[in-house]
């Protein structure tokens, strides 16, 4: 109980951050990742809150996405969430989400010819509590690569997800993104994500989705993103927000 406590705290402790007030300009907020690791003995901080919600349901994530520049062209990754869900019968439930822990490893950068590449291979940990999360280790293997063009970029890349349990299956992620700095304060982005059914007998899903990234002034930025996500004939929308500290 005192645990679930704590991540509760933290959630409404990153939430009210995300609301109240210089990030890597890509990644965060897009679900699509990008092969930019952290730079070397510097943190990005993330306090974030995710949510995806279809009618009446909503499931979603408040926390912090912690990650260190370890070596050079390795970043170190820590994902700690509180995860909430409302279920138009059960009605709201809260509680302790899935911990990821991941490695970035940058295995090209082309300066030159503004190309980079990187594998970010993560475990995906059971620790929910409330049913809210999976029941086994999970690991995700992806591949991510950029292209730059001046002020633009365009990102992608995906990877393929071990996802034990009664009724899962392992599946397949894809995406790409494409961001333009509009100023020295402010991109735009959008992106295109997709992922093969992650249970036995379900449907694929397709998202789309717009972003902005807002310097705010010193170390901080603040990151939302947005869209509709289609699987079959039902349509879900996601949001990301979050206030990024870069030090």
């Amino acid at each position: 109980m005192k645990c679930d406590r704590f991540f509760v705290a933290l959630a409404g402790f990153c939430t009210c951050l995300g609301i109240s007030s210089s990030a890597a300009f890509a990644g965060p907020p897009y679900q699509t990742d990008d092969p930019e690791p952290t730079e070397l003995h510097h943190w990005e901080i993330y306090s974030f809150v995710a949510v995806d919600g279809h009618r009446r349901d909503l499931d979603g994530e408040a926390g912090l996405d912690l990650n260190y520049g370890a070596a050079k062209g390795l970043q170190l990754t820590a994902t700690l969430p509180v995860a909430f869900s409302r279920d138009a019968d059960v009605g709201w439930r809260s509680g302790r989400g899935d911990v990821e822990l991941g490695a970035k490893y940058r295995v090209l950068d082309d300066e030159k010819n503004g190309w980079q590449a990187a594998i970010f291979p993560r475990l995906i940990l059971p620790t929910s509590s409330s049913d809210l999360g999976g029941r086994k280790v999970r690991v995700l293997v992806p591949v991510w690569v950029q292209k730059d063009f001046d002020k633009t970029s365009i990102f992608g890349g995906g990877g393929y997800e071990i996802n034990p349990g009664t009724g899962n299956r392992n599946f397949w992620t894809a995406g790409v993104a494409m961001t333009h700095d509009v100023s020295a304060t402010l991109q735009l982005g959008a992106e295109v994500s997709w992922q093969s059914s992650d249970e036995v007998g379900g449907k694929g899903t397709t998202g789309i989705d717009v972003g902005l990234i807002r310097k705010l002034g010193g170390p901080f930025s603040l990151l939302i993103a947005a869209g509709p996500s289609f699987s079959g004939d039902q349509v879900h929308y996601h949001g990301y927000g979050a206030l990024g500290l870069n030090f």
